[in-house]
């Protein structure tokens, strides 16, 4: 036992001879010495004045305008509401109407000849905002559409000028704003609660990160700047406001920054090798094909490698964190342990984390990609097919180049950890001769 759980803080000191008698279990962990903490600077201050250069340098004067397209998420849209709707058959439908997919062909084969024969639904449609507020129009729902509408909902619908008259809107999506802003407010409650102060400054965090994607890095990219190197800024810049806010400005915090910077620039690495290597264009879907349509001079390979880059560094913050706040721990429970030992120590407790993390990250890209499985599944495709394919094969180049660098994070941020915190150790007045004498030994 040492002498911090014997002796509580204002408690008299423990008795001459104790190996363990400057110990902090009960207040911050102990300062590193000034010459660390210099040389810490050194590193990391150069390196908030080049991101600080390259978000000046990069920063976009807005998000470049284009002629939509009318195409996918590229329509206009506004806000309406169901105000009425009707039950019919579905054969006295016509056929012209606008299925709410804004798809105008008709159902062929024999889901057609059973969506005709069962009861329809005719929807009434008033737009709530834009220039023609106000204005109503119908839709038809077919009984076996995904969708089905209800009186008094909310819709988003899409505006197309140049479609006739009755045919300018239509039913996209539904109006999901309400659920969504009552579950963020839960979660944001719940973070407070339970992480008080902490929890405050990582929703300010949150909320910062999101105004660093949002404010500069899509709007940079669609600019035509180099995704790789708007994202590596971008990335850094989340890292450090994150992290320090969340953390504090201390030598812990900064080591942890420097394991993440280090395991970014190792993913950063490998996937531009390995996306090269693979001949991944990163134009998979109809997606990224709009934007490539809408801004060919895109490098969508490296709109990939950014991806993969920014996609990683929030798993990495908790990992180095982790990590950090483990060595230092340990040394504050025995601040005799060298860096060899603190780093066996803790290296343990990294390898539960590797495997819980590795696990995690596979599996959540496993189930965002879970649709396009069951597809190569229905085909009856073998694994060889179903990896070579490029849509598989991103997935699985995201998930691997990130779970390396995540992987590689522990035995890195530990071992910088270990050095720093052991490198100068408090000095213990000598109360005499005894066991542990040469760990109460100052430092000259």
């Amino acid at each position: 036992m040492t002498s911090a759980e014997q002796h509580p803080e204002g408690s008299p000191g423990p008795p001459p001879g104790h190996a363990h008698g400057h110990t902090h279990s009960h207040g911050p962990a102990t300062p590193v010495s000034k010459h660390l903490r210099k040389v810490i600077a050194a590193v990391l201050i150069p390196f908030s004045i080049a991101v600080l250069v390259g978000l000046a340098v990069l920063w976009p004067g807005g998000t470049p305008s284009h002629q939509r397209t009318g195409v996918g998420f590229d329509r206009q849209t506004q806000q309406a509401k169901v105000v009425a709707l009707q039950k019919l058959d579905c054969k006295s439908v016509n056929a012209g109407q606008t299925p709410p997919a804004g798809d105008t062909s008709p159902p062929g084969g024999q889901e057609g000849s059973h969506a005709r024969q069962g009861q329809c639904a005719k929807a009434t449609i008033e737009v709530t905002s834009g220039k023609e507020k106000g204005r109503t129009f119908t839709e038809i729902v077919q009984p076996d559409a995904p969708r089905q509408l209800h009186k008094g909902q909310g819709v988003i619908v899409a505006y197309a000028p140049d479609a006739p008259h009755d045919l300018q809107y239509s039913v996209t999506d539904v109006n999901r704003r309400l659920p969504m802003a009552l579950l963020a407010g839960i979660f944001a409650l719940v973070v407070v609660v339970v992480g008080r102060l902490r929890g405050v400054m990582a929703l300010v965090a949150l909320i910062v990160s999101f105004a660093v994607l949002t404010l500069f890095i899509l709007p940079a990219i669609l600019q035509g700047s180099n995704p790789l190197l708007v994202a590596v800024v971008g990335s850094s810049a989340i890292m450090l406001i994150a992290l320090y806010m969340c953390h504090g400005l201390s030598a812990r915090t900064s080591v942890a920054v420097l394991g993440t910077l280090v395991s970014l620039v190792l993913i950063g690495l490998l996937g531009s090798l390995f996306i090269g290597w693979a001949s991944l264009t990163g134009n998979t879907d109809d997606n990224t094909g709009l934007i490539h349509g809408l801004y060919p001079d895109i490098d969508m390979s490296g709109l990939l490698l950014a991806g993969v880059i920014i996609g990683s560094l929030g798993v990495l913050d908790d990992v180095t964190v982790t990590q950090t706040s483990a060595v230092w721990e340990l040394h504050e429970a025995n601040p005799s342990m060298g860096p060899r030992g603190l780093y066996r120590a803790a290296i343990r407790i990294g390898r539960d984390h590797i495997a819980s993390v590795v696990n995690t990250l596979v599996l959540a890209y496993a189930g965002a990609a879970l649709p396009l499985l069951l597809l190569f599944s229905i085909a009856q495709s073998s694994v060889g097919t179903v990896a070579n394919s490029e849509l598989v094969a991103e997935e699985i180049v995201r998930t691997l180049v990130g779970s390396i660098g995540l992987v590689a994070s522990v035995p890195v941020t530990t071992a910088l950890a270990a050095l720093v915190v052991s490198a100068d150790r408090p000095a213990v007045a000598t109360r005499g001769p005894g066991r542990g004498g040469r760990g109460r030994r100052r430092k000259k």
